[in-house]
């Protein structure tokens, strides 16, 4: 108890629980601030028609969804399946992709659902998701393209771990892997007889980043290992900053096209049962270091 005790104020002392403590919640603020001025003040306000998936003979939508085992993965999952989609899953754990599994086809007897087990921070697992993907494309007799992908697997991580490649694996899963993830996977969504979309889920905690460095080591998370405690805060931030730049690009490259795709940025914020790695004080953290303003934005889920 008394360890655990030492550990915690240990953790409320460090540059990275008072970095999110302050500065997460100014953009957290800034970021709703801006959503309800341009809601007031637009001058036209768009409306975006729903828009249900091209379900024929020929065509079965299917969508992949990283991080699809709790949060808004598992949510999206669960709504994608009733619109018509093969949702494909994907996650780290065989047992909560089976049981995520088992909980759509639970409320809908007529799901179509895949799993796969990948590690969005290693290559190799990564390369072999896009083989067996394309196999089993061919041997359930599917169009070989796809419709939708949801970048949405991210973490947030205390302690410092590296990837098989020797990136920092926060920034390999939340920003290297969504990357190469969306590379690989270009052919299959350029092939789509429909219009494709491709989601990246981040995070407002990208305006907290005020000493923008885009270079080798900023983008594999060497360059903030040199510190002597592991600034987790920063690296987040990064993250999810170099995958908004990333959308950016993306849908401007693409935009290029004769052909019609779509690159979503969707911004997150804290939804109730959000998970984080690496620290059994993360809940406690974040408690605190919002000052409780956390509490009247969380929504659920199935909301966000």
């Amino acid at each position: 108890m008394i360890k655990e005790l030492k550990e915690a104020f240990r953790f409320a002392a460090s540059i990275s629980f008072w970095r999110m403590a302050v500065f997460w919640t100014i953009s957290l603020f800034i970021s709703y601030f801006q959503l309800h001025t341009n809601w007031i003040f637009s001058r036209r306000l768009q409306s975006y028609p729903r828009c249900h998936p091209p379900i024929s003979e020929s065509l079965t939508p299917v969508c992949i969804i990283t991080g699809a085992t709790s949060g808004l993965g598992a949510a999206a999952a669960h709504a994608l399946s009733r619109e018509g989609f093969f949702v494909v899953l994907v996650g780290r754990s065989s047992h909560l992709l089976s049981k995520i599994m088992t909980e759509i086809k639970t409320q809908n007897k007529g799901a179509h659902v895949k799993a796969f087990v990948v590690n969005l921070a290693s290559f190799q697992s990564i390369l072999e998701f896009k083989s067996s993907l394309q196999q089993w494309l061919l041997d359930c007799k599917l169009h070989c393209s796809l419709q939708l992908l949801i970048n949405n697997a991210g973490i947030l991580a205390t302690s410092s771990r590296t990837t098989p490649e020797g990136y920092d694996q926060m920034m390999g899963t939340n920003y290297i892997g969504p990357f190469c993830l969306t590379k690989l996977l270009l052919p299959l969504l350029k092939r789509s007889p429909v219009p494709s979309r491709i989601v990246n889920v981040t995070s407002f905690t990208h305006r907290s980043v005020f000493d923008v460095q885009v270079d080798k080591e900023s983008v594999s998370g060497t360059r903030f290992l040199r510190s002597e405690q592991y600034p987790f805060a920063r690296l987040y931030e990064y993250s999810k900053l170099f995958l908004i730049l990333f959308s950016y690009e993306l849908h401007r490259q693409l935009g290029l096209m004769d052909q019609p795709y779509h690159v979503s940025c969707c911004g997150s914020w804290k939804c109730k049962n959000q998970h984080h790695e690496g620290s059994p004080f993360m809940s406690f953290e974040f408690g605190i270091s919002s000052f409780e303003v956390f509490g009247p934005f969380a929504v659920t889920k199935e909301w966000g």
